[in-house]
């Protein structure tokens, strides 16, 4: 359930004298009165103190730039901006923020040379590179991803960063959208027969020559938004309790059954190893959906651990995949 935000705000009016049917002269107009300060508590548990809304912002992780894109924030400063422009393109940058380094290892002294109001992070990020931030600028802390409500999870994320950045409407309208692209998919999939299709999305890299699989569980972000649309999750397997992901290889697919299996790629530059490392595999060519040719590649550039802008994207889609 989602919790009411508070906003907070000042309401100045002129003095009206009754009788003589004159008026004191109004304030100057152009003496507004300072922001009022805002205090919150992020995921750490972290007080966080700011002047104002924060208009000076960097994110350290993709999935915050999405957040804050989506609400109208142009970030000062982003990790690995070339990845992100590659992995998440359905909140695109709109200005030309500073590289500030690689998510995991951000430059501290590239952060400090931009003065910022405020630095957002996730919890995935150490807790010594946390606190050398602190010491640049005021840090707010989400959670990552949450396994037992991701959905759940990146709501009080942009909420959170919502309140920080004096966004707040458009983080409903963000959530509102979110809302309503699921219920428009759920119908069109269910239009077409396949409320309760059993579904595997999965992603897979290549090491030492052989094909690692990663399931997307039912406590990922995107088999709850699956779950959402009225699929079924086909993986039976546990997923660790962050981002819901497990870890198997070819022959573990063979307990998937007659399903429809869906991935997403990288970019143009990197193989795919379900296409074209596992083309002439025994295993993978004898699965029932490889058969069928139920095999989707969704289009690249739908960052699978980020925010509403990202799932709506996933959804159309999923939803043209499945119906075409």
């Amino acid at each position: 359930m989602r919790r009411p935000l508070i906003v907070l705000a000042s309401v100045s009016s002129a003095l009206v004298l009754a009788g003589c049917g004159t008026t004191e002269p109004a304030a100057d107009s152009s003496s507004a009165k300072p922001a009022e300060s805002i205090t919150l508590t992020d995921a750490s548990g972290a007080k966080v103190k700011l002047d104002g809304p924060a208009k000076k912002v960097v994110g350290t992780e993709w999935n915050v730039v999405e957040n804050l894109v989506s609400l109208g924030v142009d970030p000062v400063g982003v990790a690995d901006v070339k990845g992100y422009t590659t992995w998440d393109t359905s909140a695109p940058l709109t200005n030309s923020p500073k590289d500030i380094g690689t998510r995991g290892e951000p430059s501290m002294d590239t952060i400090a040379s931009l003065s910022p109001d405020l630095i957002v992070a996730t919890t995935d990020l150490t807790a010594s590179a946390v606190k050398q931030l602190r010491e640049i600028a005021p840090v707010l802390q989400v959670r990552s991803a949450n396994a037992a409500d991701q959905i759940g999870q990146i709501e009080t994320n942009v909420d959170l960063i919502a309140q920080a950045t004096g966004t707040t409407d458009q983080a409903e309208k963000l959530k509102t959208d979110f809302d309503a692209k699921v219920a428009e998919g759920k119908k069109a999939l269910a239009d077409a027969g396949l409320d309760g299709q059993e579904i595997a999305f999965a992603d897979g890299y290549v090491a030492s020559n052989q094909v690692s699989i990663r399931p997307y569980t039912s406590g990922s972000l995107i088999g709850t938004v699956n779950e959402e649309l009225g699929l079924k999750n086909a993986w039976t397997i546990k997923g660790d309790e962050n981002y819901g992901l497990a870890t198997t290889d070819v022959e573990g697919l063979s307990d998937l059954g007659d399903v429809q299996f869906a991935y997403i790629g990288s970019d143009s530059e990197t193989s795919d190893p379900f296409a074209d490392d596992l083309a002439k595999n025994a295993v993978w060519k004898g699965l029932p959906f490889v058969k069928k040719n139920n095999v989707h590649r969704l289009p690249d550039g739908i960052w699978m651990f980020g925010g509403q802008k990202s799932m709506e994207a996933y959804i159309d889609a999923l939803v043209a995949a499945l119906t075409k």
